[in-house]
């Protein structure tokens, strides 16, 4: 996968620093997305940009290297997306960490890394591991932090390859949320109590089941939300307990795929039984709310003005939002939705920061109701943004009630 890091060589050229340092695992989005390596353990990626480093591969152009462990080099050797893959041994690490212990041992490898390839100051993510950033600067090197999330900022615009495996991963999803689905169409009612197979349905069984559907389809998740009725007052309350019928019950999925390591994410909410009317109506608001905000959608709009979308539609419904009123504890608690990619919260943010939406970022679009009293209503769909509106990479039915 190709990837533009243009605007990075920017960043680095106005810090004055010839490259960007990223010690941490591949968990961490910033070191997949640039080494395109996942691996247990930290391992270190330098960038080098665009004209700098008389011992990068191509000082004509920016150059990407790895610094692994032993055990990583052969698979990093054949999977990463670098120019080189070194082992620690190529600085004499082992022979460092004996004379001078494990950290500083392990500072002067990384230093003769960054040396070795042009390098004698580097970016680091803002939340790079303090103890390295220090290490480097006592071995003379110039670290700069990226207040800026720079990495982050070019990640936000997905290359049609990350769609598709943002895509692939919502197709799993949606199976999963049919299984879900599946267990509450299934399920029998005795005293206002869901049962499936003569046992209570809870949203444990049912976070299950979901969990076993997504392993079936190359995804995995740690945890998801099924919340009824009070609980589903709490936007990130996972749930617990029996489910009941007449009572909103959210279901929230944000799986990752276990391939590519992107993320997918949808909301449906359902009600077995008779909703309430107030219930009901929050749902019909809340899909008119969402259907706003994805006609405000398009590149070159501000995440703030789709946010507004949905405010708009709830305030002059009568109904709170954190935008009208910042303490309310009810209503619109909120904001409207956030870019997903190898992290699950990601830039940009459809809320009331300016955030102008660019050709490629893949964001949620998510309002939703609260209360303690009536419990909670959320739609969550997960599109892309295109030059003239939004390619919808969900595709499954909004169906509110299910009949007993």
């Amino acid at each position: 996968m190709d990837l533009d890091l243009s605007t990075l060589d920017a960043y680095l050229d106005e810090a004055g620093v010839d490259g960007y340092l990223v010690d941490a695992d591949g968990e961490d989005a910033t070191q997949r997305y640039l080494s395109g390596f996942d691996a247990p353990d930290p391992y270190v990626t330098l960038y080098v940009r665009e004209g700098a480093g008389e011992g990068s591969a191509d000082a004509s152009g920016g150059t990407t290297h790895l610094l692994v462990s032993a055990l990583e080099y052969g698979r990093a050797a054949k999977e990463a997306r670098a120019d080189t893959v070194e082992r620690g041994s190529a600085y004499d690490a082992q022979s460092l960490v004996d004379e001078y212990g494990p950290h500083e041992g392990s500072d002067r490898a990384v230093a003769a890394f960054c040396r070795a390839h042009g390098v004698e100051s580097v970016a680091m993510p803002e939340r790079a591991p303090l103890g390295p950033a220090d290490g480097l600067r006592e071995q003379g090197l110039d670290v700069t932090v990226d207040r800026d999330e720079t990495v982050e900022r070019v990640r936000a615009i997905k290359t049609e390859a990350e769609i598709d495996h943002i895509r692939e991963a919502q197709k799993a999803n949606e199976k999963a949320m049919a299984r879900a689905e599946e267990l509450l169409r299934e399920a029998t009612v005795d005293d206002g109590v869901l049962h499936h197979d003569g046992e209570v349905l809870t949203s444990e069984r049912v976070r299950t089941a979901i969990e076993i559907e997504l392993l079936h389809n190359g995804c995995a998740l740690d945890e998801t939300i099924v919340a009824c009725g009070a609980d589903a007052a709490d936007p990130h309350d996972r749930g617990s307990g029996p489910l009941r019928t007449d009572e909103p019950i959210i279901v929230d999925i944000f799986p990752r795929s276990k391939e590519t390591g992107y993320f997918a994410d949808m909301t449906r909410t359902f009600c077995v039984g008779e909703p309430t009317d107030v219930a009901h109506d929050w749902y019909d608001l809340t899909f008119e709310a969402q259907e706003a905000a994805l006609d405000a959608i398009e590149a070159g709009v501000s995440g703030s003005e789709v946010h507004g979308a949905v405010c708009d539609v709830y305030e002059v419904a009568g109904e709170p939002t954190l935008r009208d009123d910042d303490a309310t504890e009810t209503g619109f608690i909120h904001t409207t939705g956030h870019g997903v990619g190898l992290d699950i919260h990601e830039y940009p943010r459809l809320s009331t920061a300016e955030n102008e939406l660019e050709a490629g970022m893949v964001v949620t679009v998510e309002p939703g109701l609260y209360d303690p009293d009536v419990g909670g209503v959320r739609i969550e769909d997960l599109v892309v943004v295109r030059e003239d509106g939004v390619e919808n990479l969900t595709d499954y039915p909004k169906e509110f009630v299910i009949e007993i």
